[in-house]
């Protein structure tokens, strides 16, 4: 064979390969892009029953904690991702505010809205199977002494799980009360972690007996932890959209269609994945699989989540828990134990007047929900970059909370000084 003809038999072959890898790739448009907040244990086995069905599409998954997600977005989609995948009802709320979705009936199965739910989840605590702490039977267990130093949660202002948690016993509760709640719980905390997955991974690891969580995350995929729903138990929509602005709007469209048919819907009551189906149908072919306090809870609708509201007020109660709880914690704790030194020392009015203060949010929910809900208001998650306006609501709330535990830490120290 000559020089010549080895020289085109190369260049053959490398046209050859070069038109198999450009089949073998993807093409720039079949990449599907989604941004989620679910763990790796929901979203893989449904990633690659997708990829089963269109094997020439790329799948990338970012996983980013529901506010920060939501904070992406409302900056605009400038990623271009096609689907938001997550659990927190009031995050597709505030979205689909801002026209963060692709609706009008783009995508059949996503209705009008461009979003729908994929599956039902609730809240309460969860501990290690093998834990010789004694379980909470009631939300208001968690507030006995005995789980002094016990539970850990994370802030509603990096976790949508959190906000929701916070928000179930605001709306529930009441404004009041249930910042009373709140407040009193920070008594147990042992810790205020920095995202959602921390809490059961610090349960897990022994570094606290308690966490405030999810049922999936404390689910099937993690064998030493147990959940336990809190009671009466309040439901949430977990929920998937096609955004707009999406680089594959139809690839989108076909991924959503996948989760919320009956393949993804069955498919979620796998082991290891052990999520409850948003689907009626599905739940019924469950049977036993499906926790009873659901099925129970499915039959209460005074219990509904009311999105639309915990979005009216995102932004300040995440500020709000902040500024009260998450950076105050280990002074709350303090002034609780003084207190507690002084039982049967001082006079038990006095001790009474000061426990009120100390469960009482000096904020009110009239104020809050009167706020200016303007873009900067709504979206801003993170205490960076404000207006100035926003500042100096912080800085005055910050100093109500301030001037009231200094109150309370006087309080304290005058009755002190009179013991013997």
């Amino acid at each position: 064979m000559g020089r010549r003809d080895l020289i085109a038999r190369s260049v053959v072959g490398a046209a050859l390969v070069l038109c198999l890898g450009a089949l073998a790739a993807p093409a720039r448009g079949d990449v599907l892009r989604i941004l989620t907040s679910l763990p790796p244990a929901t979203t893989e086995p449904l990633v690659e029953a997708f990829r089963a069905e269109h094997p020439q599409t790329e799948v990338l998954v970012l996983n980013k904690n529901t506010i920060a997600a939501v904070e992406e977005l409302m900056r605009g989609n400038a990623r271009a991702f096609d689907i938001f995948w997550a659990s927190s009802p009031e995050a597709f709320e505030i979205l689909d505010r801002d026209g963060r979705f692709a609706g009008g009936g783009a995508c059949t199965a996503a209705g009008e809205a461009g979003y729908a739910p994929f599956a039902i989840s609730s809240i309460g605590w969860t501990s290690r199977r093998d834990s010789t702490l004694s379980v909470p039977q009631q939300w208001d267990d968690l507030l006995a002494t005995t789980y002094e130093g016990q539970i850990g949660m994370a802030p509603p202002s990096r976790s949508g799980t959190s906000h929701m948690l916070v928000e179930r016993f605001l709306q529930v509760r009441g404004w009041n009360d249930g910042w009373g709640f709140l407040l009193g719980l920070a008594r147990n905390l042992s810790t205020v972690t920095s995202r959602s997955f921390a809490v059961t991974d610090g349960v897990r690891s022994g570094r606290f007996g308690l966490g405030l969580t999810i049922d999936f995350l404390a689910g099937s995929s993690q064998p030493e932890l147990v959940f336990h729903y809190g009671t009466p138990a309040v439901l949430f929509p977990a929920q998937i959209g096609v955004l707009s602005g999406a680089g594959a709007p139809d690839r989108g469209c076909a991924f959503l269609t996948l989760v919320t048919g009956d393949a993804g819907q069955r498919l979620l009551l796998e082991p290891g994945i052990g999520r409850i189906p948003a689907s009626a149908p599905i739940r019924d072919e469950a049977g036993d699989l499906i926790p009873a306090e659901i099925t129970t809870a499915l039959r209460s609708r005074w219990l509904h989540y009311n999105a639309g509201l915990a979005s009216d007020r995102f932004w300040a109660v995440n500020v709000l828990f902040d500024l009260a709880i998450t950076n105050r914690l280990d002074e709350r704790r303090a002034l609780w134990a003084r207190l507690d030194a002084l039982r049967g020392r001082a006079g038990e009015h006095d001790l009474e007047l000061v426990a009120r203060q100390l469960l009482r949010l000096p904020v009110s929910e009239s104020e809050v929900l009167n706020l200016d809900r303007s873009p900067a208001v709504s979206r801003v998650m993170e205490l960076t970059d404000l207006p100035v306006a926003q500042r100096a609501l912080i800085r005055n709330w910050e100093d109500r909370i301030i001037g009231q535990l200094a109150a309370i830490d006087g309080a304290l120290a005058a009755m002190e000084e009179r013991q013997p």
